[in-house]
């Protein structure tokens, strides 16, 4: 009996020493439930709940305010929530539509010919050779602010580099053996794309839409912040941190230091889920 229970505790032990894929997969669960859960609360949230009351300013963070008040009597936490949601929401489209724009880019530099390869790669380099920050205002500006010039202004400029690697990995199966076995074999150009390119590209595409999620964050909120982004009106990181840093002086240092530290691990966490993905589509670094 004893040694059937000595077998029960290390069938027990081995069940629960995973290996890395079983660890990067619970990792990026785990990351992906609470990149949910902030993104559906903010959609749920209630105007009330970060709604100025004026009889509650100044709170230092507490357990009923874990983020305090602001000079308004808005619970910080609340807000927080609301603008990390609406920032995840703007990001999703951007990254979305910065991705289409980066396939069909991609695709045709590899596919169309050298004058279009040459012709996209010059405006790639171009688009890279500006700063994006400088760009994004531009837009911005000229789309009058607001929702819709933070979103378009961020999926214009965020496709550059996943044009290239779009571009590099077709042209490399493109011009691969069974390919070209393919195509002397008489398979149709649609079939080659469907059966031989168009897996390849996939994997690439995913990732590279996941990692420009923490990018076009990161850059709503810097001219969210700068005052070329998102209305006052509208709650968001960016113009929760603007409006706090005339209070740092005054020993107020949980408007700025909570929201940004908040901002700053949700993108930890996407930048996470794009290198984890990464890592188990690559199963030679996925093995323990």
């Amino acid at each position: 009996m004893s040694h059937t229970i000595c077998q029960a505790d290390q069938k027990g032990v081995s069940f629960w020493q995973f290996n890395l894929r079983t660890r990067t997969l619970i990792a990026t669960g785990g990351a992906l439930l609470i990149l949910a859960v902030i993104a559906a609360a903010g959609v749920l949230l209630d105007p009330s709940a970060y709604a100025p009351q004026f009889q509650q300013k100044n709170l230092a963070p507490s357990l009923v305010h874990p983020f305090g008040t602001d000079w308004m009597g808005r619970d910080m936490f609340m807000r927080t929530v609301k603008g990390l949601s609406t920032s995840l929401w703007i990001g999703l489209l951007a990254a979305t539509v910065s991705s289409v724009i980066a396939v069909m880019m991609g695709v045709a530099a590899a596919t169309m010919g050298r004058r279009v390869d040459s012709l996209i790669l010059w405006l790639v380099d171009l688009m890279q050779g500006i700063p994006h920050l400088i760009l994004l205002m531009l837009i911005s500006f000229v789309l009058g602010k607001g929702m819709l010039g933070v979103w378009l202004g961020v999926a214009l400029t965020h496709w550059p580099m996943l044009a290239r690697v779009i571009r590099a990995e077709v042209l490399a199966v493109k011009n691969s053996q069974y390919v070209l076995a393919a195509r002397k074999l008489g398979s149709s150009r649609w079939k080659i794309a469907v059966r031989h390119i168009f897996p390849h590209v996939v994997p690439q595409y995913i990732v590279g839409l996941i990692l420009l999620f923490p990018h076009a964050i990161l850059h709503e909120a810097s001219i969210t912040f700068l005052g070329f982004g998102l209305l006052p009106r509208e709650p968001a990181v960016g113009i929760i941190l603007s409006e706090s840093m005339r209070y740092l002086t005054v020993g107020m240092w949980w408007l700025t230091v909570l929201p940004g530290a908040s901002l700053l691990i949700m993108v930890l966490l996407l930048d996470m889920i794009g290198e984890n993905l990464r890592k188990l589509m690559n199963p030679a670094s996925a093995e323990n």
